[in-house]
């Protein structure tokens, strides 16, 4: 059996109120001098000054960078880069979704390395360790926060690069639930989508272990049972505490069994169109994993149970099929858009991100090989 790898931050703090040790985890990680990373939505909301100030309670300065978009770009990461530099920060701290998280990946990539993002495409590609990164998550969704991902938009080539590199893992992630209370309906739901295929996609990864497969499977579990309890009301903090465990969990599983096409072609839409990533995993998901059925039909019956279908008396293959019938109904249940038509994906552009998909890292473990025609396929039937 080939040797398999497992990655997770040193040091993962779960739970309300957690955020109040930012400050402290940062100075036990040797910064004095912080760059918060994270959007213009939470700078506004005051967010950013609340974790600005708890990281100045605990003696140390920082300062705040909003500059990360959602998919963000190599713009982003080099305007961060640039305040990095001109305040002489040590140390990171990112706030917000995967956004927030990648962007800042990106700038302590840049920090520890030097040279332009574009170098560190593909798999463990920096040579020097990371600059203390704390990765402080307000949504339930990406695991960004605990992962060693960082998907950068490249903006000349209309392409998300994967940066897949053990090195971006932060020292340190929180995953506070009353962080993610004001999140809207429309978010939850799709960020929560993205966490369902994040333990999807690892469970029927061909680098799949059983360390990650009793993640993905508590993952899928979880998110079945309190993602719509979530959508339907911010304010229920067990549905928000139990999605923030499903979404880290989903993380531990992917971040070490990797993805498939779900993703590979997800990150196209984004590249292309700028679209959101939950809402294009969610709405990709059901016809991957259709396509998939054939290469291990045993899995996705393990995949229905745990989304709570009875496949007593079904065979196999039937059984399987419930899997796909159940991502379905939770989709509509929480306000998915029914297709990628609803967010304006034009079909002449099918072939050229079908094309780029193939090139993507994230399809080197989907359990079944897939041809361009079959890939473009898959695009049309979720349109």
């Amino acid at each position: 059996m080939a040797v398999s790898a497992y990655f997770i931050p040193t040091v993962n703090l779960m739970g309300a109120g957690c955020v109040k040790e930012v400050g402290e985890r940062v100075k036990g990680l040797g910064g004095t001098r912080v760059l918060i990373v994270t959007d213009k939505g939470l700078a506004k909301l005051g967010m950013a000054e609340k974790v600005k100030g708890i990281i100045e309670d605990a003696g140390l300065q920082a300062v705040v960078f909003d500059g990360a978009e959602p998919n963000p770009t190599d713009r982003n990461v080099e305007a961060g880069f640039k305040v990095w530099q001109d305040e002489k920060c040590d140390a990171i701290v990112s706030l917000g979704g995967g956004s927030s998280h990648d962007c800042a990946k990106g700038i302590g990539l840049l920090a520890a390395n030097g040279g332009k993002i574009h170098d560190y495409e593909g798999v463990d590609k920096s040579t020097n360790p990371m600059v203390p990164l704390v990765a402080v998550n307000t949504t339930a969704g990406t695991a960004s926060e605990m992962t060693r991902f960082c998907i950068i938009t490249d903006t000349s080539r209309k392409v998300k690069m994967a940066i897949v590199d053990w090195r971006v893992t932060p020292a340190l992630s929180i995953n506070d639930p009353e962080l993610m209370v004001g999140k809207p309906p429309a978010l939850t739901a799709a960020t929560g989508m993205d966490a369902l295929t994040h333990a999807v996609e690892a469970y029927v990864s061909t680098a799949a272990t059983p360390l990650t497969d009793s993640a993905a499977l508590m993952a899928i579990r979880l998110i079945a049972k309190y993602l719509p309890a979530a959508v339907a009301n911010g304010t229920n903090m067990e549905a928000r505490e139990k999605m923030a465990y499903a979404q880290f969990l989903a993380g531990m599983a992917f971040n070490n069994a990797s993805l498939g096409y779900v993703h590979a072609m997800a990150h196209q839409l984004g590249g292309f169109y700028n679209l959101p990533h939950g809402v294009c995993n969610a709405i990709l998901l059901p016809h991957v994993e259709q396509f998939n059925l054939i290469a291990c039909p045993e899995r996705f019956r393990d995949i229905a149970i745990e989304l709570g279908e009875n496949v007593e008396g079904l065979s196999v293959n039937e059984a399987a099929q419930k899997a796909i019938e159940a991502i379905k109904k939770l989709s509509v249940s929480i306000g998915i858009p029914s297709g990628l038509k609803e967010l304006g994906v034009k079909e002449q552009d099918l072939k050229i991100m079908a094309e780029n998909a193939m090139k993507d890292a994230c399809q080197l473990t989907n359990p079944r090989l897939a041809t361009l025609e079959e890939v473009i396929q898959i695009f049309k039937n979720a349109m």
